[in-house]
């Protein structure tokens, strides 16, 4: 028997690697012959460096660049030399988790240490670059990332205005004449795992902003301000990024991204399961089994375990998944591909104890969803 075991990484829990080692224990319980093949998932936000670290040959490089509070933060990003490919994770330099609670401030914060990894992987011989979107601290719709790259935004009167989301409604001018690197040589790709607008009811500030501190006053001020951003390119360009899907991604970057260095941006989950070989990995499978840490209706909108389940349905592959939440109605999964979901939690316990206690749950969950299904085929 041929199981694919393909979680996403447990926040603040389990890594992905953690997380497959936890699912074959509970498969081994009970059928210690079976053939598990593990294969590592993710859907563009936290999460996408260990991934790639844990499937490709490469190495972690680290450097000292802006944090989200424009002081100095140790961040890293994976780069493969065979293929010239630099994996950059922006929650890695520009990230919520880098801030306490009480710090999280969506009008000061910058992706400029994004910016900042990014270059350190050109000069380092990078030719293409995969930005991870997701866990972001910042609403600057991309200013600080381009500034470390050499794009200049200049107010009315022709002053360098602070790539924070407080001064995005001062933009008037944007000179990308600066750049630090030849566009022509270099490939990016924006990995996110939503599909936001930049601005508006469903944009970048309205939807993400309350989570890094932002009152509603602040949500109006800095969409507005994202909105003057995406004005201003497109008076400069004549092009319209601010509607693409995505866009809003990581507090604008996703926008920041197309803008100014020409990014496509795509799936995360499709990304990554194709890099992994998932496909292949299913070949000729009896079970998929998929994880994370919350399910709920919006998994089936590019989440790691509705990737899993959409591949394992084309291949005819039956497909579990489990979580440490289930929440509402999450029915709309099952005509994806997913056949059942299951809580990692046997009853009552607090947030602490299901984080501290992820891997033994994870293998106790699939050891009984695995007995069930085994005797379902007898």
């Amino acid at each position: 028997m041929k199981i694919v075991v393909a979680p996403n990484a447990f926040k603040d829990s389990m890594t992905t690697a953690q997380a497959c080692q936890a699912i074959e224990e509970g498969i081994r319980r009970v059928a210690p012959a079976a053939e598990t093949v593990c294969v590592h998932v993710a859907d563009g936000g936290d999460g996408l460096h260990d991934v790639f670290l844990q499937t490709f040959a490469g190495e972690v490089v680290r450097r000292t660049v802006t944090g989200p509070l424009l002081d100095p933060v140790e961040a890293e990003y994976f780069y493969m030399p065979d293929t010239r490919t630099a994996v950059v994770e922006m929650a890695r330099a520009s990230g919520i988790a880098l801030l306490k609670t009480e710090q999280r401030n969506a009008r000061t914060t910058t992706t400029r240490g994004t910016g900042e990894l990014a270059l350190a992987a050109i000069e380092a011989g990078a030719e293409k670059i995969l930005v991870g979107l997701g866990g972001s601290a910042t609403n600057d719709g991309g200013m600080g990332f381009a500034e470390a790259l050499g794009v200049r935004f200049l107010d009315a009167v022709g002053q360098p205005v602070r790539p924070v989301g407080d001064d995005l409604g001062k933009v008037a001018t944007i000179d990308t004449s600066g750049l630090k690197f030849d566009p022509a040589k270099i490939t990016w790709e924006g990995v996110c795992d939503v599909d936001n607008p930049l601005t508006g009811e469903r944009g970048a500030a309205a939807v993400f902003g309350p989570q890094k501190g932002a009152n509603p006053d602040d949500v109006a001020f800095l969409d507005a301000g994202l909105a003057n951003l995406a004005k201003r390119y497109t008076e400069a360009t004549g092009k319209d990024c601010a509607t693409v899907p995505g866009a809003g991604a990581a507090g604008g970057l996703g926008f920041g991204l197309m803008a100014f260095v020409n990014a496509e941006l795509r799936a995360g989950v499709d990304v990554v399961l194709d890099m992994v070989g998932i496909d292949t990995a299913l070949d000729g499978a009896d079970l998929a089994i998929t994880a994370e840490g919350r399910i709920d209706f919006q998994t089936a909108f590019g989440k790691g375990p509705a990737g899993v389940g959409a591949r394992a349905k084309k291949h005819g592959v039956p497909c579990i998944a489990f979580a440490g939440g289930l929440l509402g109605d999450f029915s709309n999964l099952h005509d994806i591909g997913i056949d059942a979901c299951f809580s990692l939690c046997p009853g009552l316990m607090s947030l602490e104890e299901a984080i501290r206690d992820g891997a033994k749950l994870l293998t106790n969950a699939t050891e009984q969803a695995f007995r069930a299904f085994l005797a379902g085929k007898r």
